[in-house]
């Protein structure tokens, strides 16, 4: 009895580590089954692409400039204000890439890339961005109406167009309104060329709108 008991225990031992990887190989199998996970979205930025330069001089006019121009952070019509990177291939129907994104919804993006081309133009004593805790004497409104890739035509293009409001502050009166309106052909058919397209859109449209701010300024007098 006592030479069969060793026995005994090694072949349950055995039987044991017989499970053991047997159970280990079904479960190495049955995740070969299960999804994949993802990979992470892409994530693109709207940029202004000039250099920041702390001891650049000053611009032309800024001498004589002494309003102050408040900056609002821009508004988003339905289907754009997301961090979505939206696209159409027929009218009327607005579609979104699913592995690539803005960092922040395109509008807050271009909020920046306005107070600098502004800025830049020397019509204004300051720009500066909404909310602040001084008073300004203008303020400028925007809606972004659309930024999508356009597949609809071939190559695509990237269409952006902005609605800007000029309004004095103390009279509530507004001054000008203009719509902007860029397109601008994307380099290849994917999200990539999209936004170097759509980069390139913004800053033509961010001077565009520092050019319309600097020529109303004259408006308030």
């Amino acid at each position: 009895m006592n030479a069969a008991m060793p026995t005994r225990i090694e072949s349950r031992r055995r039987a044991l580590a017989w499970l053991v990887v047997a159970g280990v190989t079904y479960l190495a199998g049955c995740g070969s089954l299960l999804p994949a996970v993802p990979a992470p979205p892409t994530v693109y930025l709207l940029e202004d692409g000039s250099p920041r330069l702390v001891d650049s001089p000053s611009p032309p006019g800024l001498a004589n400039a002494t309003a102050t121009l408040v900056v609002a952070d821009p508004r988003a019509a339905p289907g754009y204000g997301t961090r979505r990177i939206a696209y159409v291939r027929t009218a009327n129907q607005i579609e979104y890439f699913a592995f690539s994104q803005w960092a922040e919804p395109p509008a807050a993006m271009l909020a920046p890339l306005l107070v600098h081309a502004i800025d830049r133009s020397g019509a204004y004593r300051s720009v500066v961005r909404a909310p602040v805790p001084v008073a300004g004497d203008l303020r400028l409104d925007t809606e972004l109406i659309r930024l999508h890739q356009d597949f609809s035509v071939s190559p695509s293009v990237v269409r952006l167009t902005l609605r800007a409001v000029l309004i004095d502050i103390a009279t509530r009166r507004v001054l000008a309104t203009r719509e902007f309106d860029a397109e601008v052909p994307s380099a290849s058919e994917d999200p990539a060329g999209g936004v170097m397209a759509a980069n390139q859109a913004a800053r033509r449209l961010a001077a565009e709108v520092g050019a319309f701010c600097a020529e109303r300024i004259g408006q308030r007098k």
